[in-house]
């Protein structure tokens, strides 16, 4: 079996993930000087440069990044095999997460998961963009990606959005109605959604990398088109769309995960009108070699059971 010097392999692995020899010589205790010697040894046997410098920053080769994800996951469970054997476990999980799903969704639940696994602590990473799939980020992973080697996926839920505004957004839109139908707003929106367009609607860039497009589709969906001259606010993300419409900014398009039972009709409105799936399904993935772990297990499976309430507000 021609392996590398082991030693040097929790050394290299320290060293990627700080960008530093000097934080990696702080934190295995060594001195800088050998922690550079290792690195040095470890790459004439490999035969290839892992590291190199571009002005002050330390950064990964092409070759130093692939030998990393390569090893780190085998370092990890050699790591969780010895601490099962000696009858340890740091019931420590990470859990690398959209910002949106983990601030409405996740984040109020977990009170719940804590009570029932108290032995697990369960620490978030929050991303704006699909989570890379690596034990550098995570030990699991919510995301709409579900093809990649070496990982399970676990379908949660199908995003599906629809329209939502405050109380009192919806009681000028009734007194404005009001002028000239004698129609329940609700009534009056079943029978004639563009009427929606008379107000401003807020739209969301996060989903479609585009202004406008989630109110296109929305309306696409019953065969009708946009107006040319709807009045549209611009926010980047929905986690800002949902906010301007709590604070009576217009009518936004929100998913089911941003919307709480007990949010509906006290803070905010869900309007009488159709939904349209965006397409993106969201998923639970981890590696497949980690499978059987304990703290995998009883995430997967809480996950599983909280996404059901999910799709039926």
């Amino acid at each position: 079996m021609a392996l590398p010097p082991l030693k040097s392999l929790p050394v290299f692995e320290t060293v990627a993930r700080l960008n530093s020899f000097s934080k990696a010589a702080t934190e295995l205790n060594v001195t800088q000087s050998a922690v550079s010697h290792t690195i040095k040894s470890l790459e004439d046997y490999l035969g290839e440069r892992l590291f190199i410098r571009q002005g002050r920053q330390l950064i990964l080769t092409d070759e130093g990044q692939a030998y990393l994800e390569s090893i780190s996951a085998s370092l990890l469970q050699i790591e969780q095999a010895t601490n099962q054997l000696k009858g340890q476990h740091n019931g420590r999980f990470r859990l690398a997460i959209y910002s949106s799903f983990a601030v409405y969704w996740l984040i109020p639940r977990l009170t719940d998961f804590q009570r029932q696994h108290p032995q697990t602590d369960v620490s978030i990473e929050m991303m704006h963009l699909d989570p890379e799939l690596s034990d550098r980020i995570g030990d699991g992973f919510i995301t709409i990606d579900n093809h990649q080697r070496g990982f399970d996926f676990h379908f949660l839920y199908k995003e599906r959005l629809f329209p939502v505004c405050s109380p009192q957004f919806y009681q000028q839109m009734s007194a404005q109605l009001h002028k000239f139908s004698q129609q329940s707003l609700d009534e009056y929106l079943i029978e004639n959604p563009l009427w929606l367009t008379q107000f401003p609607l807020i739209t969301t860039f996060s989903i479609f990398n585009d202004f406008a497009r989630d109110w296109q589709l929305w309306f696409e969906a019953i065969g009708l088109s946009l107006p040319d001259n709807a009045i549209l606010r611009n926010f980047s993300h929905l986690i800002l769309g949902k906010e301007a419409a709590l604070h009576h900014y217009g009518i936004a398009l929100i998913n089911d995960y941003m919307l709480e039972q007990d949010e509906i009709n006290n803070k905010l409105i869900k309007l009488p009108c159709h939904h349209f799936e965006t397409g993106d399904n969201f998923y639970f993935a981890h590696k497949t070699s980690r499978r059987n772990e304990a703290e995998m297990v009883a995430i997967k499976h809480w996950l599983q059971i909280q996404s059901q309430t999910l799709n039926h507000l």
